[in-house]
């Protein structure tokens, strides 16, 4: 089985790209530099294309011949909040999605991000419950956020159109080697809600989404680890800083628990958090 890897030189895609490799899939990557992640360039089974996915006869050459789709390619940030990060996040979703659809791809597994909702890039934070599922509503004022949303609302229109196609948007939070790279001051994380995800079970993630039966069309998940980056009490974090928030009932933020149930990833995904500390 062939897999494309879009986005393969950056932080969380050369972690994909070393996994699948071990698990035995045949590897393109695909990314704008002129050289292939020097941790893949000389394994079997991989090759390398520098394209734009931007344009969409780059996007159609970029998963040619490929059984199964990873969309990391994007702009990691806001940027300067004006319109190239938007852009560019909507246009390379679009291009690949509706290639892949042309190619006859049933399987894409997509970057979303956990800045769907209000985050650190956010003015304001519009939290209304915790811990974080994915009913929670989605209403980022900010343009990479938006253009996740965009990302997984475009999901949402090709499974229409192709409704053998599976596509899950994993909504990832940040991507570190371990636990212990995470952890920060506590004024300086509220925003982000002291989350992270360690890179290797976030490139787990998208092979599972790739595998995994018992879910059609399109599906959002949150992946994020289940314990908090932070030495203090994630109780004590709640009534500091997010007092006039409910927790669910039910359940229970306290300990090193996290701010986000990502319960939807291991039931449909069969995916766990693993730490590397």
């Amino acid at each position: 089985m062939k897999l494309a890897i879009l986005g393969c030189s950056g932080s969380v895609g050369s972690r994909v790209v070393l996994r699948a490799l071990k698990q035995g899939w045949e590897v393109q990557g695909v990314d704008t530099v002129a050289s292939p992640p020097s941790d893949a360039a000389d394994k079997p089974n991989f090759t390398y294309l520098s394209l734009d996915l931007r344009d969409y006869d780059h996007a159609l050459r970029a998963m040619d011949g490929c059984d199964a789709v990873v969309l990391l390619a994007a702009c990691r940030s806001p940027g300067d909040y004006v319109v190239n990060t938007h852009n560019t996040n909507v246009v390379i979703s679009w291009n690949v999605l509706r290639a892949a659809a042309e190619l006859g791809i049933k399987r894409v597994a997509q970057a979303s991000s956990v800045n769907v909702i209000t985050m650190v890039f956010s003015q304001t934070l519009q939290i209304r419950y915790f811990p974080i599922d994915e009913d929670h509503p989605c209403l980022p004022d900010e343009p990479y956020g938006l253009s996740k949303i965009i990302c997984e609302m475009q999901a949402e229109t090709i499974v229409r159109r192709y409704p053998s196609m599976r596509i899950a948007s994993l909504r990832l939070h940040w991507s570190v080697p371990s636990r212990s790279h995470a952890v920060r001051v506590t004024d300086e994380a509220y925003k982000d809600l002291w989350g992270y995800i360690q890179e290797d079970s976030s490139a787990d993630s998208f092979l599972l989404a790739l595998t995994s039966e018992g879910w059609s069309g399109h599906e959002a998940f949150f992946i994020v680890a289940p314990e908090i980056a932070s030495n203090e009490d994630s109780k004590w974090l709640r009534e500091k800083y997010y007092a006039d928030v409910p927790i669910k009932e039910g359940k229970d933020v306290s300990g090193r628990k996290g701010f986000f149930d990502c319960s939807k990833a291991e039931r449909l995904l069969g995916w766990i958090h693993k730490d590397e500390d």
